[in-house]
């Protein structure tokens, strides 16, 4: 590992042991950093700097924004998304110079964190693969709780969608999923 990719894993780190979120007695956004890190490592050993770097940065500070600032419902959702998507990526980029990274590195890591080119780019694909498997190992049974079947089942189809077929093989393959919710990852 480079002395400039340590650095910017590191400042990434810095930032988001700030999060006053507690999650197993660590700063939530540090703990799925961490997860994004190891689920990255398992699915895409050979990942580039840059996607190593929007993988631990891709909820960078999130807590500063947080979801009550936008409109409720799906627009207000969905612009909350965008701008921290936006707001990753400029932060991120930001790590990214001050650990030595060029200019166009720091703006490739924007695109990948605003999800620019997703099922056409690659690394923007392999990325969302990442969050999708993090989502399903680590925060799927509690996001579960409290919600009925049919919404649940809408977002295991929702987030199966969003994966590439590689993705969706896997998860079938490692995750025991109760078959309704399996065969969202079959279509």
């Amino acid at each position: 590992m480079s002395d400039r990719l340590v650095r910017a894993l590191l400042a990434i780190d810095a930032a988001n042991a700030a999060d006053p979120g507690l999650e197993e007695g660590q700063p939530a956004a540090l703990l799925y950093g961490q997860r994004m890190t190891a689920e990255l490592d398992r699915l895409f050993p050979d990942a580039s700097d840059v996607l190593k770097i929007a993988a631990r940065g891709q909820h960078v500070e999130r807590w500063a924004m947080p979801r009550s600032d936008f409109p409720e419902g799906k627009e207000g959702y969905h612009a909350w998304r965008r701008e921290q998507g936006r707001r990753h990526g400029a932060r991120v980029g930001q790590i990214m110079a001050d650990a030595g990274y060029p200019p166009a590195d720091c703006d490739r890591a924007g695109v990948l964190l605003r999800k620019e080119g997703l099922k056409r780019d690659p690394e923007v694909q392999a990325l969302e693969d990442v969050i999708c498997f993090t989502f399903i190992r680590w925060y799927l049974g509690g996001f579960a709780s409290g919600r009925d079947t049919d919404t649940l089942l809408d977002i295991v189809r929702k987030t199966a969608r969003k994966m590439s077929a590689m993705a969706r093989a896997r998860a079938l393959a490692e995750f025991d999923l109760p078959a309704p919710f399996a065969a969202a990852f079959c279509d």
